[in-house]
């Protein structure tokens, strides 16, 4: 879903893909921000243009204004496929599908024919508005609450099916004990009337009338209340996950085994080793360093007085002088 992606070598397209794909410098923050602001618009301008008065007013600025944004994003997207090296899989990747998503709409219109195909114009004008999902990207907890939702997506699908179980048995136990007065006029306008309730939307175009029916919503409305929170419970739980996953690193203390560091810690937090083994602790470098200063200076010393007792047995004058 995010694969990893490499410059397609050196030169221009690595300087390039610096730019696009990564931030560290004040070009790429640049071009992230010029990049957002443009998102942004491109939404502004769908929206707007969705509102008759405002189409009516400004309809050819929106389409000269959205002709524009589409130009844009082309290129851009042309650009991160000419400096990657494996534009497919970044194509394939859900931010490439983003992008696609995000012009296809615009150019698209060009090949529909007549006056006829108005609705569907209409539907691809609204899928323009996916740009927006393209901010993604710039969020890093983005990617967080994605990798969250997938690893709760089988305990997620199992509470829909075990709610979707429910409302079935509960439609058609008020099918068949209300009237079809009451608007309960098939299985299907049953289960309809069960989501509604088990949701606590409750519209009340139909409502049972009997009062075991009655007794029979207000159970489905209780239970609403109870397991409402469950899916929200298992997505929380695989974020706070991902949190830990992400600022902590699995790496054992060589020193005493600890292993809940933080990803960027130097240190063991409960013994101090130095946790990088692939590199020197810069306190036993700095130690060394000061050791090798003190050698030498003792050394230096040595050789100091050395060179003063041989030139007073060089210079008896001068030995004699001293008391």
């Amino acid at each position: 879903m995010f694969p990893t992606l490499k410059p397609a070598g050196e030169g221009l397209r690595t300087r390039i893909f610096q730019v696009i794909f990564e931030s560290d410098t004040r070009l790429a923050k640049g071009f992230d921000i010029a990049l957002i602001v443009l998102i942004l618009a491109s939404v502004t301008v769908v929206l707007l243009d969705s509102v008759p008065s405002y189409n009516a007013a400004y309809g050819k600025l929106f389409a000269a204004a959205e002709w524009g944004f589409t130009g844009l994003f082309t290129i851009e997207l042309l650009v991160r496929l000419y400096c990657l090296e494996r534009p497919a899989r970044y194509l394939r990747s859900f931010y490439g599908i983003i992008d696609l998503i995000s012009i296809l709409p615009t150019w698209l219109v060009l090949l529909l024919p007549g006056a006829h195909s108005l609705v569907v114009i209409r539907l691809l004008r609204v899928l323009r508005i996916f740009r927006v999902l393209r901010l993604m990207q710039f969020v890093g907890e983005g990617r967080l609450l994605v990798a969250a939702l997938k690893r709760s997506s089988h305990q997620i699908l199992l509470f829909l099916f075990t709610v979707f179980m429910l409302v079935t048995i509960f439609g058609s136990l008020v099918y068949m004990i209300e009237p079809p007065e009451a608007g309960f006029t098939s299985i299907p306008k049953s289960i309809y009337w069960g989501i509604v309730t088990l949701t606590t939307v409750g519209y009340g175009d139909i409502t049972p009338t009997t009062p075991l029916g009655q007794f029979i919503s207000m159970t489905v409305m209780l239970m609403g209340y109870s397991i409402i929170a469950i899916p929200t419970g298992v997505f929380s739980a695989e974020v706070i996950r991902s949190i830990r996953a992400d600022r902590y690193s699995d790496e054992a203390c060589p020193g005493c085994g600890y292993d809940r560091h933080e990803e960027k810690a130097k240190y063991c937090m409960k013994c101090g080793t130095w946790l990088d083994e692939n590199t020197e602790d810069p306190r036993e470098i700095a130690r060394r360093e000061e050791a090798e200063r003190e050698q030498e200076e003792l050394e230096q010393q040595e050789a100091d007085e050395q060179g003063s007792e041989k030139d007073s047995e060089d210079d008896p004058e001068k030995g004699a002088e001293k008391p």
